[in-house]
């Protein structure tokens, strides 16, 4: 599920926290980072929860209204295409979402959560994704997974109090949201009929990324100061506090990689790096480290600090 620029960008963000402070110790901080990739999980599920807590607010609507004193045709005989819908009856029938729930003590339990959901569900019942799916006359499991899909993409990842709730939540999900709304994507692209819904896991089955995300930022403090030499050196006309300090942790752990993961092509270091900066820093900061970095890797080649094991990993 997790890519390496992800898990790069959580690096990141506790290094940035510890170089504002230096009052954590490193199991502290590495503490703190593989706390921060688990959370993600739950917010995984969470978007997942949503499809039954619509669910439950459409079943409970159709049940006020055939109380009505005097219910219209509508109200009695109402259209169940949303709450029949297949993919959410999966959803709703996945044991390892139920467990994951649990354990994970993540739910929308609780009256301001269910006002969210009332809320969302009244502005989705006037969206026209819903409005198509329930007056086009198809039926069938791809026009259910279809659904479900631009309903996810267009009403619920975009649902402001959503994203309000995620924020106070956490206050990196906002970074992780949209990597967490294509892995549920994924997952429901990947659904069959008739079969259970099977979510991903946090990690790939025997990878390396636990072992990646924990050398990179152990090796990046190990190495804080001859890399933070190396950049004064090669930005000999600017004094380094007046540069961006987030241009500065980027550079220390890119120039950590380049010489600790021989198996890391130099060219995807740069690249991920520039990706992270443009997103994360000043506007003229990708372009920056670029220069920097493309010095930086003359530099360690020349001095024989970076070792690459396989073909073309050099570049």
């Amino acid at each position: 599920m997790l890519n390496r620029r992800h898990l790069r960008i959580k690096v990141l963000q506790v290094l940035y926290a510890y170089y504002q402070s230096r009052d954590d110790d490193y199991k502290s901080l590495e503490k703190t980072l593989m706390h921060s990739i688990e959370r993600m999980y739950d917010l995984y599920i969470y978007l997942f929860l949503t499809f039954s807590e619509l669910k439950h607010i459409s079943t409970g609507r159709m049940e006020e209204n055939k109380k009505k004193i005097r219910p219209s045709e509508n109200d009695l005989n109402p259209n169940t295409k949303f709450v029949q819908n297949q993919v959410i009856m999966a959803i709703e029938a996945c044991q390892a979402l139920r467990k994951a729930s649990e354990q994970k003590k993540v739910n929308w339990i609780g009256d301001e959560k269910r006002e969210l959901f009332r809320k969302m569900f009244l502005h989705i019942r006037d969206s026209e994704v819903y409005n198509t799916f329930m007056n086009n006359g198809r039926t069938g499991f791809e026009e259910d997974k279809e659904f479900a899909i631009a309903l996810f993409k267009t009403e619920i990842a975009n649902f402001p109090l959503l994203y309000g709730f995620f924020e106070e939540e956490n206050i990196y999900w906002l970074d992780d949201i949209d990597l967490m709304c294509n892995m549920v994507i994924k997952t429901i692209k990947a659904l069959s009929e008739n079969e259970a819904l099977e979510l991903f896991t946090l990690y790939k089955l025997d990878d390396d990324e636990r072992e990646f995300v924990k050398t990179l930022l152990s090796k990046t403090l190990v190495m804080d100061a001859e890399n933070e030499a190396l950049i004064d050196e090669l930005t000999r006309n600017w004094e380094l506090d007046r540069i961006a300090k987030m241009d500065v942790i980027l550079m220390k752990m890119a120039l950590t990689e380049l010489q600790v993961f021989s198996n890391i092509p130099s060219s995807v270091t740069l690249n991920e790096y520039i990706e992270i900066a443009k997103f994360y820093s000043t506007p003229k900061s990708n372009g920056f480290i670029n220069g920097i970095l493309d010095k930086a890797i003359l530099r360690l080649q020349k001095e024989n600090k970076m070792h690459k094991i396989g073909r073309g990993l050099m570049k």
